[in-house]
C-alpha cells in the first residue's frame, strides 16, 4: 500500500488478495485517459485518508487498461466505475451495487457508511 493509504491494484489475483485479507474493499475501476476519474481520484484518495483501517476497511485504484482480467470479472465498461465488496463478496452500499460516474455525493456517503461499519467492526 502506498502513502496515501489507496491500494494500487496490477491485476485480478491482487485484487482477489486484498479482497481476501480485507473484511470491507472499496474500488475504483478507473483509466488514465478518463477526465472524471481524474477529478474525482482526490476525493477518492481523501475518502481513504479519512476512513482506511489496515485489515478492515480499504480503498483500492484499478487501472482498467493496466489489470484488464480485473475489469472483465466484474463486467466494468463504464469508468469510473465504484465498487464495494464484504468479506471477498461485491455489496449495494446505502441500496447501490456500485456507482458509475464522478458522482461525488454518492461516493461520499458510501465511503462514510463503509467507515461507520469498519468501526464498528475495529472495535468489536
Amino acid at each position: 500500500m502506498s502513502a496515501d493509504k489507496l491500494h494500487h491494484i496490477g491485476s485480478n489475483a491482487e485484487l482477489q488478495s486484498l479482497l481476501g485479507s480485507t473484511t470491507y474493499v472499496a474500488v475504483d475501476f478507473y483509466a488514465d485517459w478518463c477526465g472524471p476519474c481524474k477529478a474525482i481520484a482526490p476525493h477518492y484518495q481523501s475518502l481513504a485518508a479519512q476512513h482506511a483501517i489496515p485489515g478492515v476497511l480499504a480503498f483500492a485504484k484499478v487501472n482498467v487498461d493496466h489489470a484488464q482480467d480485473a475489469a472483465r470479472t466484474y463486467g466494468v465498461t463504464a469508468m469510473p466505475t465504484f465498487m464495494f465488496f464484504k468479506e471477498g463478496k461485491q455489496v449495494a452500499v446505502n441500496g447501490q451495487p456500485l456507482i458509475r460516474g464522478a458522482d461525488q455525493r454518492s461516493l461520499v456517503a458510501a465511503a462514510e457508511k463503509l467507515g461507520g461499519l469498519a468501526k464498528k467492526r475495529q472495535g468489536a
